[in-house]
Protein backbone atom coordinates (compact mmCIF):
# COMPACT_ATOMS: atom_id res chain seq x y z
CA UNK A 1 0.00 0.00 0.00
CA UNK A 2 1.41 3.69 -0.97
CA UNK A 3 2.78 4.81 1.93
CA UNK A 4 1.16 8.27 2.38
CA UNK A 5 -2.54 7.57 0.46
CA UNK A 6 -3.72 11.10 1.90
CA UNK A 7 -1.53 13.88 0.23
CA UNK A 8 -1.89 17.44 1.46
CA UNK A 9 0.42 19.93 -1.02
CA UNK A 10 0.18 23.89 -0.90
CA UNK A 11 0.09 26.16 -4.27
CA UNK A 12 0.19 29.74 -2.70
CA UNK A 13 -3.60 29.80 -1.48
CA UNK A 14 -4.63 26.53 -3.15
CA UNK A 15 -4.60 23.46 -0.86
CA UNK A 16 -4.94 20.17 -2.65
CA UNK A 17 -5.79 17.17 -1.03
CA UNK A 18 -4.89 14.14 -2.86
CA UNK A 19 -6.30 10.55 -2.24
CA UNK A 20 -3.28 8.71 -2.71
CA UNK A 21 -3.39 5.11 -3.43
CA UNK A 22 -3.53 4.68 -7.61
CA UNK A 23 -3.10 1.00 -7.32
CA UNK A 24 -6.58 0.30 -5.56
CA UNK A 25 -8.41 3.51 -7.66
CA UNK A 26 -8.20 5.43 -4.38
CA UNK A 27 -10.14 3.39 -2.76
CA UNK A 28 -11.02 4.39 1.44
CA UNK A 29 -9.23 2.39 4.19
CA UNK A 30 -10.27 3.72 7.69
CA UNK A 31 -6.84 4.95 8.39
CA UNK A 32 -6.91 7.24 4.87
CA UNK A 33 -10.27 8.43 6.48
CA UNK A 34 -8.43 9.48 9.63
CA UNK A 35 -6.06 10.73 7.93
CA UNK A 36 -8.93 13.27 5.32
CA UNK A 37 -10.11 14.54 8.95
CA UNK A 38 -6.72 15.59 10.05
CA UNK A 39 -6.12 17.07 6.89
CA UNK A 40 -9.30 19.08 6.78
CA UNK A 41 -9.14 20.02 10.18
CA UNK A 42 -5.44 21.76 9.37
CA UNK A 43 -7.25 23.62 5.97
CA UNK A 44 -10.26 25.20 8.43
CA UNK A 45 -7.75 26.57 10.67
CA UNK A 46 -5.62 28.16 8.42
CA UNK A 47 -7.07 30.96 7.18
CA UNK A 48 -4.17 31.68 4.01
CA UNK A 49 -5.87 28.68 2.67
CA UNK A 50 -8.77 30.17 0.53
CA UNK A 51 -9.56 27.16 -2.00
CA UNK A 52 -9.29 23.19 -1.77
CA UNK A 53 -9.19 21.01 -4.49
CA UNK A 54 -9.91 17.39 -3.42
CA UNK A 55 -8.85 14.55 -6.28
CA UNK A 56 -6.96 11.40 -6.67
CA UNK A 57 -3.60 10.15 -7.79
CA UNK A 58 -4.03 8.37 -11.11
CA UNK A 59 -7.29 6.83 -13.29
CA UNK A 60 -9.80 6.87 -10.57
CA UNK A 61 -10.74 9.30 -7.90
CA UNK A 62 -11.88 7.02 -5.42
CA UNK A 63 -13.55 3.52 -5.86
CA UNK A 64 -15.12 3.71 -2.57
CA UNK A 65 -14.56 1.73 0.69
CA UNK A 66 -11.64 -0.69 0.27
CA UNK A 67 -13.53 -3.92 0.86
CA UNK A 68 -10.66 -5.77 1.58
CA UNK A 69 -10.21 -3.55 4.84
CA UNK A 70 -10.74 -6.13 7.48
CA UNK A 71 -10.90 -3.05 10.47
CA UNK A 72 -14.03 -1.63 8.53
CA UNK A 73 -15.73 -4.60 7.16
CA UNK A 74 -15.25 -8.03 8.90
CA UNK A 75 -17.49 -7.10 11.71
CA UNK A 76 -20.71 -6.32 10.54
CA UNK A 77 -21.54 -5.10 13.80
CA UNK A 78 -19.11 -2.23 13.50
CA UNK A 79 -20.72 -1.03 10.10
CA UNK A 80 -22.81 1.63 11.72
CA UNK A 81 -19.70 2.60 14.05
CA UNK A 82 -17.76 3.06 10.95
CA UNK A 83 -20.01 5.20 9.32
CA UNK A 84 -20.71 7.41 12.40
CA UNK A 85 -16.97 7.72 13.40
CA UNK A 86 -15.09 8.03 10.25
CA UNK A 87 -17.49 8.67 7.15
CA UNK A 88 -19.71 11.16 8.75
CA UNK A 89 -17.46 13.56 10.52
CA UNK A 90 -14.92 13.75 6.73
CA UNK A 91 -18.62 14.89 5.16
CA UNK A 92 -19.61 17.28 7.88
CA UNK A 93 -16.04 18.83 7.67
CA UNK A 94 -16.64 19.18 3.91
CA UNK A 95 -19.50 20.91 4.14
CA UNK A 96 -18.68 23.20 6.89
CA UNK A 97 -15.82 24.05 5.53
CA UNK A 98 -15.33 28.29 4.89
CA UNK A 99 -13.08 27.68 1.43
CA UNK A 100 -14.87 26.39 -1.74
CA UNK A 101 -13.87 22.86 -2.04
CA UNK A 102 -13.51 21.16 -6.17
CA UNK A 103 -13.87 17.52 -6.37
CA UNK A 104 -11.31 17.04 -9.11
CA UNK A 105 -12.68 13.82 -10.80
CA UNK A 106 -10.32 12.34 -12.71
CA UNK A 107 -11.97 9.09 -12.95
CA UNK A 108 -14.28 6.32 -11.54
CA UNK A 109 -16.23 8.04 -8.43
CA UNK A 110 -18.61 5.00 -6.70
CA UNK A 111 -19.61 4.27 -3.75
CA UNK A 112 -18.84 6.28 -1.09
CA UNK A 113 -16.35 7.90 -3.70
CA UNK A 114 -18.81 9.33 -5.02
CA UNK A 115 -20.58 10.67 -2.13
CA UNK A 116 -16.99 12.07 -0.81
CA UNK A 117 -17.48 14.02 -4.59
CA UNK A 118 -21.24 15.25 -4.22
CA UNK A 119 -20.08 16.77 -0.58
CA UNK A 120 -17.73 19.24 -2.34
CA UNK A 121 -19.46 22.79 -3.35
CA UNK A 122 -18.26 21.99 -7.11
CA UNK A 123 -17.80 19.21 -9.09
CA UNK A 124 -15.02 19.05 -12.15
CA UNK A 125 -14.53 15.60 -13.90
CA UNK A 126 -13.10 14.60 -16.86
CA UNK A 127 -15.17 13.62 -20.12
CA UNK A 128 -14.11 9.70 -18.90
CA UNK A 129 -15.06 9.56 -15.31
CA UNK A 130 -17.97 7.61 -14.50
CA UNK A 131 -20.32 8.15 -11.37
CA UNK A 132 -21.92 5.15 -9.47
CA UNK A 133 -24.17 5.04 -6.65
CA UNK A 134 -23.16 1.15 -6.44
CA UNK A 135 -24.31 0.67 -2.65
CA UNK A 136 -26.36 -2.04 -3.84
CA UNK A 137 -24.65 -4.04 -5.85
CA UNK A 138 -22.78 -5.74 -2.52
CA UNK A 139 -25.96 -4.99 -0.41
CA UNK A 140 -26.06 -1.72 1.09
CA UNK A 141 -27.49 1.57 1.01
CA UNK A 142 -25.74 5.03 0.24
CA UNK A 143 -24.17 6.61 3.18
CA UNK A 144 -21.61 9.23 3.41
CA UNK A 145 -24.49 11.78 2.56
CA UNK A 146 -25.50 10.13 -1.14
CA UNK A 147 -29.10 9.69 0.10
CA UNK A 148 -29.65 13.20 1.05
CA UNK A 149 -27.02 14.94 -1.98
CA UNK A 150 -28.68 12.90 -4.95
CA UNK A 151 -32.44 13.63 -4.46
CA UNK A 152 -31.65 16.97 -4.18
CA UNK A 153 -29.30 17.22 -7.00
CA UNK A 154 -30.87 15.47 -9.42
CA UNK A 155 -35.10 14.72 -8.35
CA UNK A 156 -36.37 11.60 -6.61
CA UNK A 157 -36.55 9.91 -9.93
CA UNK A 158 -32.78 9.73 -11.02
CA UNK A 159 -32.04 9.33 -7.54
CA UNK A 160 -34.26 6.06 -7.16
CA UNK A 161 -32.35 5.03 -10.63
CA UNK A 162 -28.97 5.35 -9.90
CA UNK A 163 -29.48 4.13 -6.26
CA UNK A 164 -31.46 1.26 -7.09
CA UNK A 165 -29.81 -0.43 -10.30
CA UNK A 166 -26.13 0.66 -9.33
CA UNK A 167 -25.41 1.69 -12.24
CA UNK A 168 -22.49 4.25 -13.72
CA UNK A 169 -23.04 6.99 -16.21
CA UNK A 170 -20.52 9.09 -17.94
CA UNK A 171 -19.64 12.48 -16.56
CA UNK A 172 -21.21 14.50 -19.73
CA UNK A 173 -24.19 12.98 -18.34
CA UNK A 174 -23.20 13.35 -14.50
CA UNK A 175 -23.68 17.84 -15.57
CA UNK A 176 -26.41 17.49 -17.71
CA UNK A 177 -28.52 15.74 -14.72
CA UNK A 178 -26.86 18.60 -12.54
CA UNK A 179 -24.95 16.06 -10.21
CA UNK A 180 -21.67 18.17 -11.20
CA UNK A 181 -20.68 21.66 -12.43
CA UNK A 182 -19.09 20.26 -16.04
CA UNK A 183 -17.32 17.69 -17.45
CA UNK A 184 -14.31 18.92 -19.64
CA UNK A 185 -11.84 17.24 -22.02
CA UNK A 186 -9.24 14.77 -20.30
CA UNK A 187 -6.49 16.76 -22.03
CA UNK A 188 -8.17 20.32 -20.31
CA UNK A 189 -8.86 18.30 -17.06
CA UNK A 190 -5.48 19.56 -15.05
CA UNK A 191 -5.57 23.20 -16.50
CA UNK A 192 -9.18 23.69 -15.73
CA UNK A 193 -9.29 22.80 -11.97
CA UNK A 194 -5.97 24.64 -11.67
CA UNK A 195 -7.74 27.71 -13.29
CA UNK A 196 -11.31 27.15 -11.30
CA UNK A 197 -8.90 26.91 -7.97
CA UNK A 198 -7.21 30.32 -8.79
CA UNK A 199 -10.51 31.76 -9.49
CA UNK A 200 -12.03 31.02 -6.15
CA UNK A 201 -9.24 31.96 -4.26
CA UNK A 202 -8.95 35.44 -5.72
CA UNK A 203 -12.30 35.83 -4.47
CA UNK A 204 -13.72 37.23 -1.27
CA UNK A 205 -13.20 34.09 1.19
CA UNK A 206 -15.82 35.32 4.16
CA UNK A 207 -18.52 35.77 1.17
CA UNK A 208 -17.91 32.51 0.05
CA UNK A 209 -18.03 30.55 3.51
CA UNK A 210 -21.55 32.17 4.18
CA UNK A 211 -23.01 31.75 0.81
CA UNK A 212 -22.15 27.90 1.41
CA UNK A 213 -23.89 28.36 4.57
CA UNK A 214 -27.13 29.77 3.08
CA UNK A 215 -27.31 27.20 0.68
CA UNK A 216 -26.78 24.54 2.71
CA UNK A 217 -29.31 25.00 5.22
CA UNK A 218 -32.16 26.08 2.74
CA UNK A 219 -33.05 23.19 1.97
CA UNK A 220 -34.65 22.85 5.73
CA UNK A 221 -36.36 26.21 5.68
CA UNK A 222 -39.81 27.71 4.62
CA UNK A 223 -38.97 30.92 2.71
CA UNK A 224 -39.58 33.37 5.81
CA UNK A 225 -37.01 31.04 8.01
CA UNK A 226 -34.01 32.03 4.71
CA UNK A 227 -35.08 35.46 4.20
CA UNK A 228 -34.13 35.79 7.75
CA UNK A 229 -30.91 33.59 7.76
CA UNK A 230 -30.15 35.37 4.27
CA UNK A 231 -30.75 38.83 6.50
CA UNK A 232 -28.12 37.85 8.98
CA UNK A 233 -25.53 36.45 6.95
CA UNK A 234 -25.41 39.68 5.04
CA UNK A 235 -25.13 41.60 8.09
CA UNK A 236 -21.88 39.81 8.31
CA UNK A 237 -20.74 40.13 5.01
CA UNK A 238 -21.09 43.24 5.28
CA UNK A 239 -18.70 44.06 8.36
CA UNK A 240 -16.04 42.49 5.77
CA UNK A 241 -12.85 44.29 4.53
CA UNK A 242 -13.77 42.01 1.34
CA UNK A 243 -17.23 43.77 0.55
CA UNK A 244 -15.57 47.08 1.85
CA UNK A 245 -13.20 46.35 -1.17
CA UNK A 246 -15.90 45.33 -3.57
CA UNK A 247 -17.73 48.68 -3.10
CA UNK A 248 -14.69 50.48 -3.91
CA UNK A 249 -13.56 48.60 -6.69
CA UNK A 250 -17.25 48.77 -8.29
CA UNK A 251 -17.59 52.54 -7.87
CA UNK A 252 -14.22 53.07 -9.08
CA UNK A 253 -14.66 50.91 -11.93
CA UNK A 254 -11.38 48.32 -11.43
CA UNK A 255 -11.04 44.98 -10.73
CA UNK A 256 -11.80 44.01 -6.52
CA UNK A 257 -8.20 43.14 -4.84
CA UNK A 258 -9.78 40.52 -2.29
CA UNK A 259 -7.68 39.59 0.66
CA UNK A 260 -9.96 37.02 2.41
CA UNK A 261 -11.35 38.61 5.63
Amino acid sequence: MTETPILLQRDGAVARLILNRPDKLNSLTLGMLVDLSAALTDIDGDDTVRAVILTGTGRGFCAGQDLTDHEAMDDTRAVRSVVERHYNPVIRQLRSLPQPVIAAVNGVAAGAGCSLALACDIAIATESAKFSNAFVNIGLIPDGGGSYFLPRMVGQARALGLSLLGEPIEAKTAAEWGLIWRSVADTDFTKDVDALARRLADMPTAAIGLIKHAINVSGHHSLEQQLAVEAELQAQAAETEDYQEGRAAFLEKRKPRFIGR
